[in-house]
């Protein structure tokens, strides 16, 4: 038996009381202080080209950059209460507004201008997360650069933080100014977070940011580019996805060289943080703080929901990148398979056999003409 308490708080990974306890306790400060741990690591070895998958990485980059304030048609009209109708209409043939039995629960009484409600928060909600997501991708490569020991990885790290920016920068123009506003940082994304800066060790920031959160992300914006019928929206995701392949197979590229050489020990403690990391990024998309905002008794609004045919096939993809990408790093089956049992209890190992990021990155890169017609 799997003891969990001592890496994500609780015992039972679908204890929802538990979830549910940690809070965000300064949701309305403007500055939130981490600790990080780690030493800058200068080194005097500028040979470029010692790892040439990176260095064919970092060419890659700096030919594929694109501006988010010119390149984006940010005079598009977004009438958001009109996409989610279109949204509906393009996603759910049948007609019906839920895909579960609403009696006796929070839902019941639920009209459509309550569903679509519910659409316009769920969907300014989610576009939130992504955005302080991207901040948090934004200082964890920064950390990178600052503690990586290769030149071809410092090289191209330098790029993605440059993307990082960009990403914060649509992200927050798009919400600021189409869907005016944005929801606080989701506390489990934030402990993430704060996990993954704390620790001193420069492949844990790849880890959990290359391979973890901008697995996920790149799965998230996959899905809603292929779900929304926004314009503006669809372009955005769409030059955010060229950069975010890059991203992940950046993290793919440096970790497979350097974990062939760790012990089990050392291997075990990242398999560990790659299951911490998995639970908090489920736990985030549970959306309390929607149900909040709309009134509902959040737990039992998540336990009418959680279970749904949308809700899971939607849980499970964010996962399509992350297992094969585990895979391709040699996590899954080390010290008797430790994280493929935890994935196995998840319900996400289905995707070990998908394309890992590495052998997909060109299937997303922005072509030369839309590079030049952005």
């Amino acid at each position: 038996m799997t003891t969990y308490e001592n890496l994500i708080g609780r015992e039972d990974i679908d204890d929802l009381e538990a979830i549910l306890s940690v809070v965000n306790t300064d949701r309305d400060e403007v500055i939130r202080v981490v600790k990080d741990n780690s030493d800058a690591i200068f080194t005097w070895d500028y040979q470029k080209g010692a790892r040439p998958p990176l260095e064919k990485l970092y060419e890659k980059a700096k030919t594929s950059q694109w501006n988010g304030e010119t390149d984006l048609p940010w005079d598009t009209e977004v009438d958001i209460e009109r996409v989610m109708i279109n949204n509906f209409a393009q996603n759910n043939p049948g007609g019906a507004m839920v895909d579960f039995d609403v009696v006796g629960t929070p839902f019941e009484k639920w009209s459509d201008k309550n569903w679509m409600d519910f659409g316009i928060e769920s969907n300014l909600w989610t576009m939130s997360q992504f955005m302080h997501g991207e901040q948090g991708a934004l200082i964890c490569t920064a950390k990178i650069v600052e503690t990586v020991p290769w030149i071809d990885a410092k090289y191209y790290a330098a790029t993605q933080v440059m993307d990082e920016a960009r990403h914060v920068e649509v992200f927050a123009k798009y919400l600021d100014t189409k869907l005016g506003g944005f929801y606080p940082l989701n506390t489990h994304l934030g402990l993430l977070l704060e996990d993954i800066v704390n620790d001193s060790r420069w492949d844990m920031t790849y880890l959990g940011m290359q391979i973890m959160v901008e697995g996920l992300a790149l799965a998230a914006f996959g899905f809603m580019h292929m779900m929304t019928t926004e314009p503006l929206l669809k372009q955005l995701l769409r030059y955010v996805m060229s950069d975010e392949a890059r991203h992940v197979a950046f993290g793919v590229l440096s970790l497979k060289e350097f974990y062939a050489g760790l012990s089990d020990a050392e291997i075990f403690e990242r398999q560990q943080f790659a299951f911490e990391a998995a639970v908090r990024m489920r736990d985030r998309f549970l959306q309390q703080e929607v149900f909040d905002r709309m009134g509902v008794p959040v737990k039992d609004a998540i336990e009418a929901v959680m279970h749904t045919p949308s809700r899971q096939m939607f849980q499970m993809m964010l996962f399509s990148k992350i297992v094969p990408n585990c895979k391709k790093l040699g996590l899954l089956d080390r010290n008797d398979q430790w994280l493929r049992r935890r994935f196995e209890e998840l319900g996400v190992i289905q995707f070990e056999d998908w394309a890992d990021t590495t052998d997909e990155m060109e299937a997303f890169a922005l072509s030369d003409a839309e590079l030049k017609t952005a």
